[in-house]
């Protein structure tokens, strides 16, 4: 007998007040307590990086402003929040690596359920066939390889 258990998770709602770049978000709380949040399943380029101002703008675009649900089990070393960001039901996350804004970030991907770490590639392998975002350039760095350097 196989036998799951599976971590409830827990959910931040609030305002987005900061972004700083294509993967990290501030979020104001109801009681006015600023978290940062790293969103899950993506690695967005760093701000030095090509596309990387792009990548922040989209995610401004997106949420900014706006009230956001976060899903979340885990803080990451920095102890900022690593979740998955909700705008009215709609994965930001993946909508990042569907406007070919970030990678999908497989050295975590264990953390995601099977079905996110399913769209998340099929949306990378997408956004890669069609050249969109960062996929223009031909040999697009990754941000850790980029971090690496």
């Amino acid at each position: 007998m196989l036998l799951v258990i599976e971590v409830n998770a827990e959910v931040l709602n609030g305002t987005v007040v900061g972004i700083s770049d294509g993967d990290t978000i501030t979020v104001l709380d109801k009681l006015s307590k600023e978290h940062k949040v790293r969103l899950m399943g993506i690695d967005a380029p760093e701000k030095s990086q090509a596309f990387g101002r792009e990548a922040r703008q989209t995610l401004s675009n997106y949420i900014y402003k706006k009230e956001v649900s976060v899903e979340y089990k885990k803080l990451d070393k920095y102890k900022r929040i690593v979740g998955k960001v909700k705008l009215d039901g709609q994965d930001i996350c993946l909508q990042m690596i569907r406007d070919g804004m970030a990678w999908h970030y497989t050295e975590y991907e264990r953390e995601q359920s099977k079905s996110d770490r399913d769209l998340y590639r099929v949306a990378e392998a997408k956004a890669r066939e069609v050249n969109l975002g960062l996929w223009v350039e031909k040999q697009a760095v990754s941000p850790w390889m980029f971090r690496q350097k």
